[in-house]
């Protein structure tokens, strides 16, 4: 019988024996909307999304949040590989933005892989090291453009192929580290200048070519 790790490209390296380990490991749904941890809380294993989105956000004493990565089928989440391999607590938050599918693999069983198993080593490495060159990209967003510039970028990063964006400017202003009154007042100005058309929890790119201008040439 095929276990959840055929679901998991990098899984298929594995030795048989490991892969029969992992798949005694319970899948977990989770509804949209679920709080999977919040900073403080203890790390309890490695975080294996085997269908739907996980966003991990780092929230500031305001409130205010931002982005950090998300966390989608074959993708790690760093926070729980830190915890794991230095005992640090969670310093993020992660909720679920699409109902998901999840594995949690326990820190004994992660850690024994980790030593034992070369194909999981790699692949739990190499996936840490493609989620810290993204953090690398979220820091370099944040210090060095401009919000027109950043908000452009990801709008059409995120657009579909009719143009649009379900997102609401909440999502938008956590996605790019900034404010949302801010991210409104920014949307208004594309929407007058004929960027983009905009409505209640979602928006319509009308000028792809401008917005690429923007994203480009905007720099602090």
């Amino acid at each position: 019988m095929t276990g959840w790790t055929a679901e998991v490209g990098p899984l298929g390296a594995l030795a048989p024996e490991a892969r029969r380990r992992l798949d005694a490991f319970a899948v977990n749904r989770v509804p949209k909307g679920s709080v999977l941890f919040q900073p403080g809380d203890a790390v309890q294993g490695y975080v294996i999304v085997l269908e739907g989105r996980i966003a991990v956000n780092l929230v500031g004493a305001t409130g205010r949040d931002i982005l950090l990565y998300d966390v989608t089928p074959g993708k790690s989440c760093i926070q729980s590989t830190l915890g794991l391999l230095g005992g640090e607590d969670y310093s993020a938050e992660a909720v679920a933005q699409t109902d998901a599918r999840i594995v949690l693999l326990p820190k004994e069983a992660f850690l024994d892989l980790l030593g034992n198993s070369p194909e999981f080593r790699a692949m739990v490495f190499a996936a840490f090291a493609e989620r810290m060159q993204s953090l690398m990209q979220v820091l370099e967003r944040v210090a060095f453009q401009k919000v027109e510039a950043r908000l452009a970028a990801y709008i059409l990063a995120q657009a579909d192929a009719t143009g649009q964006v379900s997102m609401t400017q909440q999502d938008l202003a956590r996605a790019i580290g900034s404010a949302r009154e801010v991210v409104s007042r920014r949307l208004d100005a594309m929407a007058r200048s004929g960027l983009v058309a905009v409505e209640r929890g979602k928006l319509k790119v009308l000028d792809a070519g401008a917005l690429k201008r923007m994203s480009e040439s905007m720099s602090v």
